[in-house]
């Protein structure tokens, strides 16, 4: 079997540099050259392997491939591009079974669209290819099953032990909000509830998902302790508005992961802007300017910033979240991008590991 590539390219070495001319927003530079992605298989073969949620980029690729074969005449070269998402490392922590990759969505404070926003991250996750499941680890006002339409869903157990996550919208999920009746308030102290939430994680077969996202409580208690320093996070994103009182609350969920070295992929100014439902105008009427200078002075990225508008609100008292709704919108386009930006800043900034291969006994 040749290890030369064909056409052009001497090797590949000149194979990468090659496809390293294209450029994407979620690719870092000379992304070819890392490990794993790009494998020459001989006799014109080739096969590109995108290693976080990234259809789109793989659709472009592709186009782009297609482009630059037909001007420079590259011959017998056949390119096969997919997405596998890869597992990476949490701090030393065993993965979680049937999870490749857990990702926190946190606030610090109620009132800032936290659960709306984890909600379509995790369908935009899905629109990009990936398998995911979505966990409410809100114990005390789990939130989760109405947005999705799936209040009255309760999980089974094939075995009585375990739970089956309830499907909506093609996410797999679970909550409180499932186990105990809507009418009902959860009067728990922390410790049950911190208990209640480990059995939530660890009890439930989740089916090989690419990433779990976690819509946590507000806060900085014990739930937020339990998950960070009990379960295998491998990022968190943070969810602010403009307003100073926010921000005051979302740097202090930053400092908390900072403390339990969970890294912060970036943070997510919601409400930024609201939209005019009749004639579209953009007013910041919560203020502007607030998650770029938090974002400079504790140097993480500024992943989005997403409006205010009617549409979002109806759709998510609907049980049809913006994304599933309306996936053409402008704002559902906005948790996409905001979706491929938190998985490719998670993989690049992560350290990939070995996948676990699930062995079932006959």
């Amino acid at each position: 079997m040749s290890n030369h590539p064909v056409g052009p390219f001497a090797d590949k070495s000149s194979l990468c540099t090659w496809l390293n001319q294209f450029t994407h927003p979620w690719l870092q530079h000379e992304w070819a050259d890392t490990p794993g992605i790009v494998q020459w298989q001989g006799g014109g073969q080739l096969s590109i392997t995108l290693p976080f949620a990234a259809s789109s980029v793989a659709g472009a690729l592709a186009d782009w491939i297609g482009d630059q074969q037909a001007k420079q005449r590259v011959s017998n070269l056949n390119v096969t591009i997919s997405v596998r998402v890869a597992p990476l490392a949490a701090g030393g922590k065993s993965p979680l079974k049937g999870v490749k990759n857990l990702l926190v969505v946190s606030s610090a404070k109620g009132g800032v669209g936290k659960s709306t926003t984890a909600v379509n991250l995790a369908l935009g996750l899905k629109a990009l290819g990936a398998r995911v499941g979505l966990l409410d680890a809100d114990i005390y006002g789990p939130s989760v099953p109405m947005m999705l339409g799936a209040a009255d869903e309760k999980p089974s157990s094939p075995d009585g032990k375990m739970m089956s996550p309830v499907e909506a919208h093609g996410l797999y999920t679970n909550s409180v909000g499932y186990l105990v009746p809507a009418e009902n308030a959860t009067v728990w102290r922390g410790p049950m509830a911190s208990k209640a939430l480990s059995q939530i994680v660890n009890e439930t077969l989740w089916p090989d998902l690419d990433y779990l996202v976690v819509d946590m409580p507000p806060g900085t208690g014990d739930i937020q302790l339990t998950m960070a320093q009990q379960m295998p996070v491998t990022g968190a994103v943070v969810i602010t508005t403009p307003q100073d009182l926010a921000l005051a609350d979302a740097i202090k969920g930053v400092n908390m992961f900072h403390k339990v070295n969970i890294p912060v992929l970036g943070v997510v100014e919601n409400m930024s802007y609201h939209v005019c439902s009749a004639c579209g105008h953009h007013e910041p009427i919560f203020g502007t300017g607030g998650a770029e200078k938090m974002a400079r002075d504790y140097a993480i990225p500024l992943l989005a910033q997403l409006p205010l508008h009617i549409q979002i609100r109806q759709d998510i008292d609907q049980g049809l979240p913006t994304v599933a709704a309306s996936p053409d919108s402008e704002q559902a386009k906005a948790y996409v991008e905001l979706a491929g930006r938190v998985a490719s800043r998670l993989y690049w900034h992560g350290q990939p590991v070995a996948e676990q291969i699930s062995i079932k006994t006959l």
